[in-house]
């Protein structure tokens, strides 16, 4: 509970900054700068982050996040109440609140491990997944109501109000955990570089985290919909509405099937499929002119992204050495901030250059390319049997 009132919140906040940041000066430059700044911690600090949740008690570090972002949203709320709200300090703001993700990320996966049993990951993973995109989905849509009604005061002030919550049931509902034990005595540096080495030489771990790199950074047409919404299907804002949705939707739909039918058995083969499955999907977005079509095909990418989280979410738990849980979970969290930015940046770079059907057509053609690439590459992920995968603390041997 307590995690799904932080994810609804960050969420929240992600959403709501961008909307005042806009709303001061309607500058689309702003909301470039505020981009930057919220990517800039996911890439700088989550080496060290991860490193961190693995020599500290992550019970402790995920409740000091926790107030930390209480106390950020509160401060947010006094500020917009007396009216001295300015660029810059959203800036500030976006960037503070970043970092504190940034920090919570892994600690937050690591205490996961710690709370939920080992032989109970299958069927807990999809729940906190679905309770995760239920957060992101429904957070953003309540605080743009209480915006509404109260303004940013307001706003602000629900999401600390939610984000104490949240702490209290940490602090009350979760017993201190014990610090894991690091082997070895290792510098700095030398700690990160071992859970990056681990990773890379692990196909399971590499191999999911790059198709779903490859996936996102091809074949993800969020970017575009406006475009498409616009010019091509031209259903205005209301369809852009719904084409969004759908994406949404398809995402929910699959984290919730996938409670009651998680594909275990043959989740390496079905990984790669659900990968292919939605380059093929973005290909007839990108040809459609119909708008039911093209809502159809964004509701299967959203099932295929959500089928993926689940699985890939099951892979980090099962193939993670517990004492590297932490910087694990960093470099995931490298991967999907890449990702996420530099598909926006390439959707829209080679949208100018070839057109907006061209660009996905050509990206989601690139996404099931990578997944047949990364299925011959990586033979260990695509035979990848999640009810007998165990974890080989050895790197090496985790990647031949």
């Amino acid at each position: 509970m307590g995690n799904s009132l932080f994810h609804l919140c960050a969420a929240s906040l992600t959403v709501m900054l961008a909307f005042h940041i806009y709303q001061l000066r309607e500058n689309p430059l702003d909301l470039a700068a505020l981009g930057v700044v919220q990517i800039v911690p996911a890439l700088s600090l989550a080496f060290h982050a991860g490193d961190v949740a693995d020599r500290r008690g992550r019970r402790g570090l995920v409740l000091l996040c926790f107030l930390a972002l209480t106390a950020l949203t509160l401060a947010l709320a006094i500020t917009s109440a007396a009216g001295v709200v300015t660029v810059t300090l959203i800036l500030i703001a976006g960037f503070l609140s970043a970092t504190v993700r940034t920090y919570e990320n892994p600690a937050n996966v690591g205490l996961e491990a710690q709370i939920i049993p080992r032989n109970h990951i299958l069927k807990a993973v999809p729940m906190v997944a679905t309770a995760a995109r239920v957060a992101d989905m429904v957070g953003p849509v309540m605080m743009g109501f209480i915006w509404a009604w109260g303004g940013p005061g307001a706003t602000y002030g629900a999401m600390g109000g939610l984000l104490a919550i949240a702490s209290l049931i940490v602090l009350s509902r979760i017993p201190p955990k014990a610090v894991v034990e690091v082997s070895v005595q290792l510098p700095p540096l030398q700690r990160v570089r071992e859970g990056w080495s681990y990773v890379w030489n692990n196909q399971v771990l590499f191999g999911s985290m790059l198709l779903d790199l490859c996936a996102v950074f091809f074949g993800g047409a969020a970017a575009l919909l406006p475009i498409f919404a616009t010019d091509i299907l031209e259903a205005g804002p209301e369809g852009f509405g719904l084409l969004r949705s759908a994406i949404a939707a398809g995402t929910f739909a699959a984290a919730v099937i996938s409670i009651y039918a998680m594909p275990a058995v043959r989740a390496g083969l079905a990984l790669h499929l659900i990968v292919a499955g939605f380059g093929l999907s973005m290909m007839v977005f990108a040809l459609s002119e119909v708008f039911w079509l093209s809502m159809a095909m964004l509701f299967l990418a959203g099932i295929c992204d959500g089928f993926s989280m689940v699985i890939r979410h099951a892979i980090l738990r099962l193939a993670s050495p517990e004492h590297m849980r932490g910087r694990i979970a960093a470099v995931r969290m490298i991967f999907v901030a890449s990702s996420n930015e530099l598909g926006s940046v390439q959707s829209g770079t080679m949208a100018s250059l070839i057109g907006p059907v061209r660009a996905v057509l050509v990206g989601g053609t690139l996404t099931v390319a990578v997944a047949l690439v990364i299925a011959g590459w990586m033979p260990l992920l695509r035979r990848l049997n999640l009810l007998e995968y165990r974890v080989d603390t050895n790197p090496k041997r985790a990647g031949e």
